[in-house]
């Protein structure tokens, strides 16, 4: 009588299962196809304008936990407060290069420029007034429209004493209260900020 030698055939069945599920696994595995270098992620960045025909990126905005639209409202918000702080190194500087003695900056260059200035702020509190506010940030949205606002004013005043018979009296008081609404404006955007739950810089 012939002895079998492996009284148990069977218990080599599921060590060869095992065996060949690993090795479909490997090789499905070779075949995914690999994350290409050549891809790239959709930014959220924005191009803005500014005098001169140069232009500046703004990185995404805040993000305030989930909400679209407060989240849309203050990413416009850092838009229009980066173009504004331009406009006031732009006022500034023409302001200054105007009363520098000698001169530095000629009427034929001040007027066009404070023009540039006078409406691209305009455009700006227009841009506020139409902005969609979240609701909560009516309080907000008054303060931030009363401080562009009155850097439009101020902006117009300033130009018309450069084009006026005026010493400089007019557009030297109407270039600081530019300043002034612009750090105004500043506050307000940080305090929107604050309001809707988001970490202040620092």
């Amino acid at each position: 009588m012939a002895v079998n030698p492996d009284p148990k055939p069977g218990r080599w069945i599921l060590p060869l299962v095992v065996l060949g599920m690993i090795a479909f696994t490997y090789f499905f595995i070779k075949e995914l196809p690999e994350a290409s270098p050549d891809s790239t992620i959709a930014s959220n960045t924005t191009t803005t304008a500014l005098p001169g025909g140069e232009t500046t990126t703004t990185a995404p905005g805040p993000d305030t936990g989930g909400d679209p639209v407060v989240d849309a409202y203050l990413l416009e918000l850092d838009e229009i407060n980066t173009a504004l702080q331009l406009l006031r190194t732009e006022m500034v500087t023409v302001n200054d290069g105007f009363d520098a003695d000698p001169r530095e900056i000629e009427y034929s260059e001040a007027e066009p420029r404070m023009i540039t200035v006078d409406t691209d702020t305009q455009a700006l509190a227009d841009r506020v007034a139409a902005m969609t506010v979240p609701p909560g940030f009516e309080t907000n949205q008054q303060a931030l429209t009363s401080a562009i606002d009155s850097a439009a004013a101020a902006a117009s005043e300033a130009l018309e004493g450069l084009q006026g018979s005026d010493p400089g009296d007019i557009r030297r008081a109407a270039v600081i209260a530019y300043t002034t609404a612009a750090d105004n404006f500043d506050t307000e955007v940080a305090n929107t900020k604050t309001a809707a739950g988001v970490p202040s810089d620092g």
